[in-house]
């Protein structure tokens, strides 16, 4: 499946850079590494931390036509870091082997990789809307491992949403 024209949409989900304290430097390098890809992706969207805000924001981005959707941040055990308890409930089904990857990667970086506890999972939509939606933790190092790991999979897990064969 070529990404060509296959829309991806990336949430930073960040108190401070939402409230313009500080820049946001994730979001701008997820967006370039799915645009590498052959992804169409506009510039991050920017939401403050709290399940409410990533809910609404992965519903927009969805309803929007985004068949790949990446988070950055919240992902963590601060009392805010509540990303994926926003995005639990938008998920059909969760690919926990996806984040079990992403994590383990992290971890090789730093032993703090295995505090992420971001997920990954399907929303299911009419035929050729359905999406893809991963939580990656916030630091640019996450977004460097973790893209690619999504890459892997992405064109795969599209396809199947699409009703695509396992081959």
């Amino acid at each position: 499946m070529s990404h060509s024209g296959v829309r991806a949409t990336v949430i930073t989900v960040s108190d401070r850079a939402s409230s313009g304290v500080s820049e946001d430097r994730s979001g701008p390098l997820a967006v370039a590494l799915l645009e590498g890809a052959g992804f169409t992706c506009a510039a991050a969207t920017v939401v403050p931390d709290g399940a409410a805000s990533v809910e609404g924001a992965l519903r927009a981005a969805i309803v929007d036509g985004a068949r790949l959707v990446v988070t950055t941040g919240g992902t963590g055990i601060g009392p805010r870091d509540l990303t994926p308890e926003g995005t639990a409930p938008v998920l059909t089904r969760q690919l926990p082997g996806l984040v079990e990857e992403i994590r383990r990667l992290a971890t090789l970086e730093t032993p703090g990789g295995m505090l992420s506890r971001g997920l990954a999972g399907v929303v299911d939509g009419p035929s050729g809307s359905g999406a893809l939606v991963v939580n990656v933790s916030g630091s640019t190092a996450a977004v460097r491992s973790a893209v690619p790991v999504v890459l892997a999979v992405a064109p795969h897990a599209i396809a199947q949403l699409d009703g695509g064969d396992h081959a």
